[in-house]
């Protein structure tokens, strides 16, 4: 099995974060989606002036899985004001994991999921919250195994099509929501 670092990406890797961000959200949903809705929505959400301020955001953290070097995945999290719903302020958003088709099963993502149950924990975090599309059952089940229970919706939208996420969270035992990120 091949050797996975874990590493925080820093303002400096907007390039590194951009390619696999578009290119790990493509090969995910490009088959389920237009390519209208995929373009519009990559050039949106992977904006290099958007990720720009994610990377610089103090309440966002991002890290990026590597083997060999090469980034296979990526993490991203949110607390406080950089949450994507105001769930709660003291909540912990996993906003995204996503990791290369060819990584799928080497246990990347799980490593990635375990280093945001980390940092939440250690920010005494009450729960955990995020949101995953009605249709993607792969990553439903990844976290229905580990511990996360549908609570609401939301919408999401991917270009111009409306789509449904359901918001799962975990709570995190013995947590008092303390600790700052």
């Amino acid at each position: 099995m091949e050797s996975i670092v874990i590493e925080r990406a820093k303002p400096g890797d907007v390039k590194k974060l951009q390619g696999i961000g578009r290119f790990t959200f493509s090969e995910s949903f490009a088959h389920l989606n237009s390519e209208e809705d995929m373009q519009n929505y990559l050039e949106q959400s992977f904006a290099e002036e958007k990720l720009v301020q994610e990377l610089n955001n103090k309440d966002s953290q991002i890290y990026f899985a590597l083997s060999d070097e090469k980034i296979v995945g990526y993490l991203k999290i949110n607390v406080r004001s950089a949450q994507t719903e105001k769930i709660d302020i003291d909540a912990f958003e996993i906003e995204r994991i996503y990791v290369l088709k060819e990584f799928h099963g080497k246990k990347v993502g799980q490593m990635l999921y375990q280093k945001a149950i980390d940092i939440a924990q250690n920010m005494n975090a009450a729960f955990v919250w995020l949101g995953v599309w009605e249709h993607n059952d792969r990553a439903q089940s990844f976290y229905k195994k580990n511990g996360f229970v549908v609570f609401d919706k939301h919408i999401f939208k991917l270009g111009n099509d409306i789509q449904t996420d359901l918001m799962m969270k975990k709570m995190l035992t013995g947590n008092k929501n303390t600790a700052k990120l």
